[in-house]
């Protein structure tokens, strides 16, 4: 009888594709799949009354739309809140622990394509829609039945609502783009992109040529089939045939449980085949779901975490120019704030003019913002097929923006010549005041720049003066004596700073702060380097012509002789005192990094005294590094640390290894 040869086909079919396409695991060869797969074709096409819903030839598409119908989902599709750092999972974890006792969390990754909707009555899916605005979405059944990763049949006959990620893998991503450059089409930007163009096609043909998958991974109603934990409820889709994310999934009890997974699953995400974006957090407990419940917009009982972002596309609403301490004008972009690779920012550098001409950066541009060596926003490149007719060429100024000084320009930069301009002096004090400088803790940029602006500070001098104004200073608004005792104390604490931090912070040009640390160790004091000679200083290994000329132009100049003469009078060291170096097994050769706030010394303090001991001082955590020493508040390092297996001492255990 055709109906049951029919039935027993479709069977075979839709068994076998769900072990190739969703166990990756064949159980028959291609040209047996095919066979099955002819024979219920010609079947089909001879009794086409007996053909069913839940049919495999269905796959290849049918008639085109000629436009998607509304859909209104009777449970409403809420997206999650998007948290960014350690700090909002902490606080989504106390969040739920004042409702909450002990609660569990399912860990999944967050695919990075556009959410669906299945219904199945009986067992057999009769609609698939669009998550839309959550309320109303887009009837895309035609489409989604070319989904070979969707189950038209579920192994069991029950009316379910399943949702899940439409996605497209990295491989049909190259596979549909070598494809549309073959036809000189646009290439699809992403797979993301890829995915939601290609289930809204009108013609569904074209959706099966798209290769797509699907992959479930919520239900709304879990408690009517006996299901009483998150986790169960995807072992439980596992069970109907679809593809879930079970060997990438996790419950954990705790934030550091958290981190680590996170941590864990940002190290595999470019070895997977589809692209993720983040973590998504749920209570486990759907009776702790219940009681949680919903805010007017989001779940209470979920959040999902996005991974940093490498790159991101914002707008370009002003170039602002500023001026340094060497007089060196520096374009910047200004954009709509946007977080990169875990921080928020509104500004990157431009460098210079040709930089600006080379890359064709307009303002009103739609720019794309990545952070270059994981420190520095940068603006990487414009969508110029985005740009608007009315953009207009940047056009570089020619006159300082806080003098008005005619600019000049050397090699690709241009400097404003003026040595008493005032951005360069307020820039100089900042400068000295600064950690990796002088380190007078309290004088940021603003009350540097503020005490400039008020006449008590105009060189760097000035600082060791300021003592004199003390009852001046407390009468300014958010001063107190407290306040002001504190700055006069760390000015004090200054002045007992080695050599190496007053040459980087008396701003010699090419001189940073490593530069700074090799002169000090090699001449000990600062008269002995200002008389060394060009050919001396050229000599030395990383120093050349260049530096050597700097330092030299430096200490020959009378302004400069001036300020270090009142330097010595107010009574600051001149000598390098950093020279007992002594060598610790558990330091020696083996790089360190730090997190967080540390209680008993500074941060930088701590990295001298590693150094001291033989060792360096890294910013980022590697397979090579040796152990993270841990503060109060550690960030995505000790995260990092955690899934490498590498030590964490705490500051305890640091300051009892360095004391030996």
């Amino acid at each position: 009888m055709p109906e049951k040869r029919m039935a027993e086909l479709i069977d075979i079919i839709n068994r076998t594709s769900y072990e190739y396409y969703v166990l990756d695991m064949p159980t028959i060869t291609d040209q047996e799949y095919d066979d099955y797969y002819m024979e219920l074709l010609r079947l089909e096409e001879k009794y086409p009354e007996l053909k069913r819903v839940d049919s495999p030839t269905n796959r290849v598409g049918g008639d085109a739309l000629t436009k998607f119908e509304k859909v209104i989902h009777q449970t409403p599709m809420l997206s999650f809140d998007d948290i960014f750092n350690e700090d909002e999972i902490r606080a989504f974890d106390e969040r739920i622990r004042k409702s909450i006792n002990n609660p569990e969390y399912t860990l999944e990754p967050k695919m990075d394509g556009l959410s669906g909707s299945l219904i199945y009555e009986k067992g057999v899916l009769v609609r698939a829609a669009t998550r839309g605005d959550g309320v109303t979405g887009e009837d895309i059944t035609i489409n989604v039945k070319t989904i070979r990763t969707v189950p038209l049949r579920l192994t069991r006959e029950i009316d379910i609502e399943v949702r899940g990620e439409i996605y497209m893998s990295y491989d049909s991503f190259n596979k549909a783009n070598k494809e549309r450059e073959k036809n000189n089409q646009p290439l699809f930007a992403n797979p993301r992109n890829a995915a939601a163009g290609s289930v809204r096609q009108l013609d569904s043909k074209i959706t099966a040529k798209r290769n797509l998958d699907f992959m479930a991974y919520f239900i709304p109603n879990p408690e009517d089939y006996g299901i009483k934990y998150q986790s169960d409820s995807l072992e439980f889709l596992h069970e109907l045939g679809f593809k879930t994310n079970y060997n990438l999934n996790k419950v954990a009890s705790s934030v550091e449980e958290i981190n680590a997974y996170i941590a864990d699953l940002g190290e595999k995400r470019e070895s997977l085949p589809f692209a993720i974006d983040g973590v998504v957090l749920k209570v486990n407990s759907l009776a702790d779901e219940a009681k949680l419940g919903f805010t007017s917009r989001v779940p209470r009982w979920g959040i999902a975490y996005k991974f940093p972002a490498v790159e991101v596309l914002t707008t370009l609403h002003e170039i602002k120019c500023t001026v340094g301490r060497t007089g060196k004008i520096t374009p910047n972009a200004i954009f709509s704030p946007v977080h990169v690779d875990g921080s928020l920012v509104a500004k990157a550098t431009l460098h210079n003019e040709d930089y600006i001409k080379d890359k064709d950066i307009r303002v009103g541009d739609v720019i794309v913002i990545r952070k270059a060596g994981d420190v520095i926003p940068e603006v990487k490149e414009v969508k110029f097929e985005r740009r608007s007719e009315d953009v207009l060429p940047y056009i570089m100024i020619t006159k300082c923006p806080i003098c008005g000084t005619e600019l000049i320009k050397k090699d690709a930069h241009h400097f404003c010549p003026n040595e008493v301009c005032p951005a360069r002096e307020a820039e100089k004090l900042i400068h000295f005041a600064s950690r990796d400088a002088m380190n007078i803790d309290g004088f940021g940029d603003a009350i540097c720049e503020d005490f400039y602006n008020m006449g008590y500070l105009n060189d760097v001098t000035d600082f060791y003066h300021l003592k004199e104004h003390k009852e001046e200073l407390m009468t300014l608004e958010g001063f107190g004596e407290k306040s002001i005792n504190n700055l006069l104390e760390s000015i004090e604490n200054s002045k007992h700073n080695s050599l190496e931090r007053l040459l980087f912070g008396l701003g010699i040009r090419h001189v940073g702060a490593k530069k700074a640390k090799l002169l000090a160790k090699r001449y000990k004091d600062l008269d002995t380097l200002a008389k060394a000679s060009f050919e001396d200083l050229a000599d030395i290994a990383d120093i050349g012509d260049i530096i050597a000329l700097s330092i030299v132009d430096f200490f020959n100049k009378e302004e400069n002789k001036i300020i270090i003469e009142k330097l010595r009078e107010y009574g600051l060291n001149f000598a390098y005192i950093n020279d007992d170096y002594h060598e610790i097994e558990d330091f020696v050769g083996k790089t360190f990094v730090l997190t967080g706030a540390l209680e008993t010394i500074t941060r930088d303090e701590a990295g001298l005294l590693i150094e001291n001991a033989g060792g360096k001082v890294s910013s980022s955590v590697s397979a090579k590094t040796y152990a993270v020493i841990v503060g109060d508040s550690p960030g995505s390092k000790y995260t990092k640390a955690l899934s490498l297996n590498i030590p964490i001492w705490s500051e305890k255990d640091f300051l009892e290894k360095i004391n030996k």
